[in-house]
């Protein structure tokens, strides 16, 4: 899976960008067809922001996003978002085939 990290107005750390990574690989336990995905944090004055956008075969692409004060926390909240539309996501067209 491609996952591509973009920082906008701030610097990351490492650890920040390693959990980034590890967390979007495992999306692919809940479904397969993940391809990729774009990170985006971005910080302006007194506010940070993460949006993730996955890339899924052959399915419309999942936006989610998180705001907070701290990456790792944000981090977290956007990836249990992005895992219910995942999960959602699969059982619809596991449903539909029937």
């Amino acid at each position: 899976m491609r996952v591509q990290i973009t920082a906008r107005h701030c610097d990351l750390s490492d650890s920040v960008r390693e959990r980034a990574q590890e967390l979007s690989e495992k999306l692919t336990r809940f479904d397969p067809r993940v391809a990729g995905a774009d990170l985006i944090f971005e910080e302006e004055k007194r506010s940070k922001k993460v949006e993730a956008i996955l890339s899924l075969d052959r399915v419309d692409r999942i936006v989610a996003s998180a705001e907070g004060q701290e990456w790792m926390g944000m981090l977290d909240k956007l990836f249990d978002r992005l895992s219910r539309q995942v999960r959602r996501s699969r059982s619809q067209a596991v449903d539909h085939k029937a």
